[in-house]
């Protein structure tokens, strides 16, 4: 049996791609994740001292979830078993988790799970999870590319150390691929060919950080080549890789992160930025009218009254964006989001409102003053509903020194920038004028009612 199963493997081993063969034997053959393997770093000091309880890796694919998982089993000298998320059900789970705990009992090893794409899990399935983790049976080392705060649930995440991974850099990917190219036992080593750095270079580019998708690039392109072809040069590497793909998970981190990276590099003045971040966003395949309602959004809460041109170019890009659609709404919004970039600045109404609806919200109701009460109904004039008010339209500057609140409160502050600082010059000489006559005694004293419901 022994001689058929090393048959077996070695058959299996034989279609195995690239990408697979080329998997780290060790940790000082995995290539990236530096923030979290190097010496010093937490995993890497939870490896040495052999406490790996439950580990969540969570990013986007190739960055070396599942190699990392195989390597804590080899370090740790456990029986590595694993599951896939979106085929597995209770049924699988229990009975790989019972195995699990017979070994344990016996006397066995213990087991690294790996469940891989976790976040397929329903909540009973975690559920499932939690004993085994909690007693130590298994250690569980689970990936996903969804972000595990919403996708997992909160007793897990609370058992977990939770790691992102990050795309590797062209560097890594460019090492990745040279050790490809001269491995003769997992690699390609045996061809003899070259890749010249301009090919390595291009994918490592294209690849966007997906090592998996570099090598199996470089695997086509090798293996095209012909016979007496010892070169793998740039021409080879744009044939061997498909058009660029764009990493974007529209309802996931890709589609919120992306978005708030627009907008904050709006806020932050910078137009390059906020057109990077939107072209992404459009690429990806988002919904344009998505980001024209964005762009409405901080032309009030970013820009205000500063430039109140800015809402009213923003309401327009966003009409002509449901008018015209993609491609060419990409250019009025693009005219919009480098406006909206370089617009003077304001938050001021925005803290207004929230100031606002927090004393509304957590502080005592104000009584709207009796002047200003609805007085337009039969009788109102009974309870006194409208006495006093002060019809500001009578009076030669259009304004009255009139109480609107009852109380000194200041909600909106405008900011001396743009627009808004004429604003904020005519606010303070109004309060300043107001507060004057209030001290006196006489503010809201004279009875000159306006006009019928006024």
């Amino acid at each position: 049996m022994a001689l058929f199963d090393r048959l077996e493997a070695d058959h299996r081993a034989a279609v195995r791609p690239l990408a697979a063969r080329m998997r780290p034997r060790s940790l000082d053959e995995f290539v990236g994740q530096s923030h979290i393997l190097a010496p010093g770093k937490l995993l890497r000091r939870m490896l040495e001292a052999d406490r790996i309880s439950s580990v969540v890796f969570y990013g986007p694919p190739g960055t070396g979830k599942t190699s990392l998982a195989e390597l804590i089993a080899k370090h740790s000298k456990r029986t590595f078993r694993s599951l896939n998320a979106a085929a597995a059900g209770v049924k699988e789970l229990r009975e790989v988790l019972d195995k699990a705990r017979d070994d344990v009992s016996t006397g066995g090893q213990r087991t690294v799970l790996f469940i891989d794409e976790l976040h397929h899990f329903n909540k009973q399935q975690q559920n499932v999870l939690l004993p085994d983790v909690e007693e130590g049976v298994v250690a569980l080392v689970a990936a996903t590319t969804a972000n595990p705060f919403f996708a997992l649930i909160s007793p897990l995440l609370s058992r977990s150390q939770i790691f992102e991974l990050k795309p590797l850099s062209e560097n890594d990917v460019v090492r990745l691929l040279e050790a490809a190219l001269k491995d003769s036992v997992r690699g390609l080593g045996s061809r003899k060919v070259t890749g010249t750095p301009e090919a390595l270079h291009f994918l490592a580019t294209i690849c966007d950080g997906d090592a998996r998708r570099a090598l199996s690039a470089l695997e086509i392109g090798v293996l095209s080549l012909e016979p007496n072809e010892k070169t793998f040069g740039l021409a080879a590497a744009e044939e061997s890789i498909q058009k660029k793909q764009i990493r974007y998970d529209a309802d996931g981190d890709d589609h919120y992160d992306a978005a708030s990276a627009m907008i904050k590099s709006i806020r932050g003045s910078d137009p390059d930025a906020a057109v990077y971040w939107m072209a992404r966003m459009l690429a990806a395949g988002e919904e344009p009218r998505f980001v024209a309602r964005r762009l409405v959004i901080a032309a009030s809460e970013d820009i205000g009254n500063a430039d109140p041109q800015g809402l009213i170019l923003a309401q327009s890009a966003a009409a002509a964006t449901e008018f015209i659609g993609m491609p060419e709404c990409r250019i009025i919004l693009a005219q919009a989001v480098t406006y909206l970039a370089l617009a003077e600045k304001s938050n001021a109404a925005y803290k207004a409102i929230d100031a606002a609806m927090d004393d509304v919200q957590n502080a005592r109701l104000l009584p709207v003053p009796i002047h200003l009460r609805d007085s337009h109904y039969k009788g109102a004039s009974r309870l006194g509903h409208g006495d006093g008010y002060e019809y500001p339209h009578e009076s030669h500057e259009g304004w009255v020194a009139q109480d609107y609140l009852g109380v000194d409160r200041r909600y909106y502050e405008p900011v001396d920038r743009g627009d808004e600082s004429p604003m904020k010059n005519k606010l303070e000489i109004l309060r300043s004028r107001r507060k004057a006559v209030s001290d006196s005694g006489s503010i809201g004293s004279h009875e000159k009612p306006g006009p019928e419901g006024k």
